[in-house]
């Protein structure tokens, strides 16, 4: 019997200090989309239907940070389907947010069904820039709309794209509003250079 007492006392520190809920779903959310029909546009549009679970809320609607942990596993299914993650393991690089900005338009409630719907909009030499929306299923509208700035490191979105497409891809125009949010992390980011140096020299 003490390796049933062994075995539970590992779940409890394995539950205790790490997500081991998010790496299951992660797990699951990957393995599904690997059996999926491939997105062969990259810049298509996914969608993954979902549903406000007791345990995803606050004061009976979805959670603010509930959005953005959902836009991760639609992000981890959307460049599974469209070759994304393959490519980049090929090429030896990695990906990681960014930035993310978030604008909620109306809450969703418990039990309510909603389509997460993911796509890449555009790309520079250093990252890709992603939409993605919740609209509600019942009226059609969008709930909340995100964007998301997903930096890759040692390589770059035009290598994966030569890598997946065997050919140099046209990147599409930014939107008015998406280049206003990147206009804002730059100057954020040269602010806050600035101060750093300035920290730096009154060490």
């Amino acid at each position: 019997m003490w390796w049933v007492v062994w075995l539970l006392a590992a779940l409890v520190v394995l539950f205790c200090t790490l997500d081991v809920w998010y790496f299951l779903r992660a797990g699951t959310v990957i393995l599904r989309a690997w059996f999926q029909p491939p997105v062969w546009d990259i810049t298509g549009e996914q969608v993954i239907t979902g549903r406000v679970t007791p345990h995803d809320i606050d004061m009976c609607h979805m959670n603010n940070a509930r959005y953005l942990r959902e836009c991760d596993f639609a992000r981890f299914s959307l460049y599974t389907r469209n070759g994304v993650f393959k490519a980049v393991w090929a090429l030896g690089g990695n990906m990681v947010v960014a930035a993310t900005t978030i604008r909620y338009r109306r809450a969703l409630c418990i039990g309510e069904a909603y389509d997460l719907c993911s796509r890449i909009v555009t790309w520079d030499d250093k990252a890709f820039f992603l939409e993605q929306r919740f609209v509600s299923t019942k009226d059609r509208l969008v709930c909340a709309v995100m964007y998301c700035k997903q930096s890759v490191i040692r390589c770059s979105p035009d290598k994966i794209l030569q890598h997946l497409c065997k050919r140099k891809v046209e990147r599409p125009e930014f939107p008015e509003d998406l280049q206003h949010w990147v206009n804002f992390i730059s100057a954020s980011s040269q602010t806050l250079r600035a101060e750093s140096c300035l920290e730096e020299k009154n060490k």
